[in-house]
């Protein structure tokens, strides 16, 4: 019987692994911005007839599904309908509120994305950090 044996040596250093980390936030953070952003986007449905309350809004022009982007900068992102494509009735939607002078009940769908996509998100900073 032969025996193989080896020896590993392992050192920690937290300053490579914080600059590693560092350097690949911004490429990260856009790629999990624009996850959010399509998860909304799939989740609003083109049709002349309203959405129940609760669920995604239906949209007829789909300028509200144009309407969402996003933008990275350093350490945050911000995902959302633009306020010039699609006015307030995106936060009407997202919240309930008023627009146009009607009470319109909470049809969420950014939280619902950011959510679905929560236990995904930390794999994208695995896989670039090594």
């Amino acid at each position: 019987m032969t025996r193989v044996s080896t020896r590993v040596r392992t050192q920690y250093r937290p300053a490579r692994v914080r600059r590693a980390a560092d350097k690949a936030r911004p490429k990260n953070l856009q790629h999990a911005a624009a996850l959010v952003r399509k998860a909304a986007i799939r989740s609003i449905r083109c049709s002349k007839k309203p959405s129940t309350a609760g669920q995604p809004p239906h949209t007829k022009t789909k300028r509200l599904k144009t309407g969402i982007l996003f933008d990275v900068a350093e350490t945050n992102a911000i995902i959302g309908p633009a306020v010039q494509f699609v006015g307030p009735s995106g936060a009407a939607h997202e919240f309930g509120g008023r627009f146009r002078g009607r009470r319109y009940p909470a049809r969420p769908f950014m939280g619902p994305a950011l959510e679905s996509l929560r236990p995904r998100l930390p794999r994208l900073w695995d896989a670039t950090v090594h």
